[in-house]
């Protein structure tokens, strides 16, 4: 029996939302503008990378057709269209934070917005922070505003270390981060720390808390290191993985898929720090992969190191090494496999300030059975296309892409 492989590339999104502007983000576009980026030299990464984006195997796959059927003009050469299939995934939850692209992909759309904190100093609720420093013993906390999670360890980590207090900040995303030294403070005490945050922002109807450990020191620099973890509310009804896993398949979350979906529906999560060290792994579970299995995987730094950073050359670079290693996933995919890439939102490196971009995002199919003509669909499509192909009863969203 076939096995099914969807990777999400975090924040790679190809512009054109049609609701953009409700999110001030209207003519974004993440990978059309870092296209354009470095097409005028601004993409260069002195001992890196150097000119024009060169993505040879997506292109195969349609993500240049993709991206101008999104933004007519956006991209120009990728390279040819050869094989597979391509279409454009539309959002229809109300957000464009990871969760509710991940659990619309995967058939459940967030129609009702999560609670976010005012961008305003401090961010968070007096009489939250005083719950917590009652129930933690805390002497205080630092931060308390909506900030870049590198930016404000880098501003924050000195005190944080002399003084104790945790670095807490937010975003334009419902969400409420907790950034803490590893040996200073403590993983577990930081674990600890974010597991009451999420019982007391809980009322709020906050999407998720998360732990941002890091280490290092002044002199050396400060470094996130991949112990973060999501605590995230669980999604309001079955998903594909939920499905699947009810049907007795054998399924696989890599990287942050097992906090996004509260660790529902998985029989293993396998996580590493990076993109190419989570591609290791990735290759490694596809060899692990049962027959009929689905293995669903999250690659974050696009988002994380590149996007929020608002750094064109390091996402053109991500981008370019993740296609170079396109070929080895193939290698390890059997006959009748199907693999779909995808993304969950945008970030666009060239836009202000530092949150995600309300975006459409390319959907590339390789292998599996023949798809339908491409168009622009609800990304909840993902999930249906895939529980068809694996011929078990889907309860979510989406209808699917699979000619009958």
């Amino acid at each position: 029996m076939p096995r099914a492989l969807l990777f999400v590339l975090d924040s790679v999104g190809i512009g054109g939302a049609p609701d953009a502007a409700q999110f001030g983000d209207e003519g974004s576009n993440t990978l059309g503008h870092i296209y354009q980026s470095c097409q005028e030299g601004g993409g260069d990464l002195a001992g890196s990378r150097k000119g024009p984006l060169y993505l040879p195997n997506l292109a195969r796959m349609g993500l240049g057709e993709a991206a101008n059927l999104s933004v007519p003009g956006s991209v120009g050469w990728l390279g040819a269209h050869a094989e597979g299939a391509w279409a454009v995934g539309r959002e229809y939850s109300a957000g464009k934070d990871t969760p509710s692209g991940h659990w619309e992909i995967a058939g459940v759309p967030v129609t009702k917005p999560w609670t976010r904190f005012p961008d305003t100093h401090p961010a968070f609720p007096k009489d939250l922070i005083n719950e917590i420093l009652a129930q933690s013993g805390l002497p205080g906390i630092l931060g308390n505003k909506h900030a870049s999670g590198i930016l404000i360890i880098e501003e924050l980590a000195g005190e944080h270390i002399k003084t104790g207090m945790p670095i807490c900040y937010t975003s334009a995303d419902s969400v409420f981060q907790i950034a803490a030294h590893e040996e200073y403070f403590g993983l577990h005490n930081l674990y600890n720390l974010c597991e009451l945050v999420f019982e007391l922002t809980a009322p709020l109807q906050i999407g998720r808390v998360i732990a941002r450990p890091f280490v290092g020191d002044a002199q050396a620099g400060f470094q996130r290191t991949g112990n973060r973890r999501d605590y995230t509310v669980e999604p309001s009804s079955n998903t594909l993985l939920d499905d699947l896993s009810q049907a007795g398949r054998h399924t696989i979350g890599m990287g942050k898929i097992g906090d996004i979906f509260s660790g529902r529906g998985l029989v293993e999560v396998r996580k590493a720090a990076g993109n190419m060290a989570l591609l290791d792994l990735t290759i490694e579970a596809i060899d692990d992969l049962k027959e009929g299995g689905f293995l669903f995987a999250n690659f974050v730094d696009f988002d994380s190191e590149f996007g929020h950073q608002r750094d064109v050359p390091g996402y053109a670079a991500a981008l370019e090494a993740f296609d170079r290693r396109l070929p080895e996933v193939r290698s390890r995919m059997r006959r009748g496999d199907l693999l779909v890439i995808t993304a969950d939102h945008g970030n666009d490196p060239t836009w202000s300030g530092t949150d995600h971009t309300r975006e459409q995002v390319p959907i590339l199919k390789l292998g599996g059975n023949e798809w339908r003509s491409p168009s622009c669909v609800p990304m909840s499509d993902i999930g249906a296309s895939i529980a068809d192909f694996l011929r078990v009863g889907y309860s979510g969203r989406g209808t699917s892409l699979l000619v009958q």
